[in-house]
């Protein structure tokens, strides 16, 4: 079977080798721009203890915040599936959309009208120069998958990564049942 290219849309999934590196252990970006020069993505499975309302104070919602990646992480950014509600959306792929209208997003927060299924939101976000990702890559950091979730935004993050490795098989499922730290084994 031949190896999934990075592709706007896809998903680099954290090989079980890169354990010891704090921002991509066990992380799962999706990717929401690729092109010759550049990549950019964010981290879908590593939730923050914050949420919206404690970054934004004048947004009544307690959505959680979740880290995008160790790029301009004072940034705040959003991926969702709402693009009819929210103008100027970016279609990533697949009905996943990347930005749109702050102010559209702002007053449908604070009415109530948007579900956390519906959007995710970012500090910071995950970035790769002209060939740098491929490099990655052929350094087995990563594998690229299709990102086959039917909402990537209702999975849960804590076994979002082992699902990927398992449907990946071979060795992959040794190393998705292992333990998060290796000491308590």
């Amino acid at each position: 079977m031949s190896k999934l290219l990075p592709k706007k849309g896809r998903l680099l999934v954290a090989e079980p080798s890169i354990l010891n590196d704090n921002s991509f252990n066990r992380a799962i970006v999706l990717l929401t721009e690729h092109t010759d020069n550049n990549s950019v993505g964010f981290i879908l499975n590593k939730p923050l203890e914050y949420c919206i309302k404690d970054l934004l104070p004048e947004i009544d919602c307690d959505f959680i915040i979740y880290q995008g990646g160790p790029v301009e992480q004072d940034n705040l950014y959003f991926v969702h599936r709402i693009p009819q509600l929210l103008d100027n959306s970016i279609e990533v792929a697949n009905g996943v959309f990347w930005g749109g209208d702050f102010k559209q997003l702002k007053d449908l927060l604070n009415n109530g009208l948007l579900d956390e299924s519906d959007i995710r939101f970012f500090l910071g976000y995950s970035g790769w120069d002209k060939d740098q990702l491929e490099d990655e890559l052929s350094g087995n950091s990563w594998f690229v998958t299709e990102n086959n979730f039917e909402n990537i935004f209702s999975n849960d993050e804590e076994s979002l990564w082992k699902n990927k490795l398992l449907e990946k098989g071979g060795n992959y499922k040794l190393w998705a049942n292992a333990p998060n730290d290796f000491n308590l084994n």
